[in-house]
């Protein structure tokens, strides 16, 4: 890719893996509506590739609360630290991610915030994805013109779509339950697309 300048990374299933988080929420909504795990994880499977979001839609289905999300069981994907290292010899490195407050110190905790020169979060701007202000907010800081820059993550609906419409450069990296979502229409395809974190490096390395 020519004339890049800047990598924006979403963090959840892109730059943290979630898979643990996801099963525990999953658990407990098994447990309660007393089904098993099994068939509440098929149904979210199911779900996903309907391009739904499985776990919220099980528990809108089942009339439950929004049960708990384990930020604990979160962590970096084993390639993410060497990735993030390496890009950022080349590029300027943001993120732009629907998180909860305190996302940077949650990326310092991990050992990752050095290689992140701009974190842009949806608790902090007020502004989540698929909105593509925060994407506009995101490279007005960093004066950057979209085409100078690539949004990589694991959800079509959030990263890839509101990207490409404001002319960004997209990879779609199939990681986590976003993995799942069947693209059918144009705007849903990303410029390109990887299984894993360390495969963008032949991509940009």
């Amino acid at each position: 890719m020519e004339c890049i300048e800047w990598l924006f990374f979403d963090v959840g299933s892109t730059l943290m893996n979630e898979e643990k988080a996801y099963l525990h929420r999953l658990h407990d909504v098994a447990d309660a509506v007393n089904k098993t795990f099994e068939e509440i994880y098929d149904m979210a499977i199911t779900l996903y590739k309907e391009n739904k979001k499985g776990d919220l839609e099980i528990m809108r289905l089942y009339g439950l609360p929004k049960l708990k999300w384990y930020k604990e069981d979160e962590d970096l994907y084993a390639d993410t630290f060497e990735v993030l290292d390496e890009l950022s010899k080349k590029y300027k490195i943001g993120v732009i991610a629907n998180q909860s407050l305190g996302t940077a110190e949650r990326l310092e905790q991990k050992g990752i915030l050095k290689f992140i020169d701009l974190v842009i979060a949806s608790a902090e701007e007020g502004i989540s994805k698929p909105d593509k202000r925060i994407f506009e907010i995101a490279l007005s800081r960093a004066k950057c013109n979209a085409e100078n820059a690539v949004m990589i993550g694991d959800r079509i609906d959030n990263d890839i779509v509101p990207a490409k419409q404001i002319g960004m450069k997209t990879i779609w990296i199939k990681q986590g339950f976003g993995k799942y979502w069947n693209v059918a229409r144009e705007e849903e395809k990303a410029d390109y697309e990887v299984d894993n974190l360390i495969s963008i490096l032949s991509l940009l390395g």
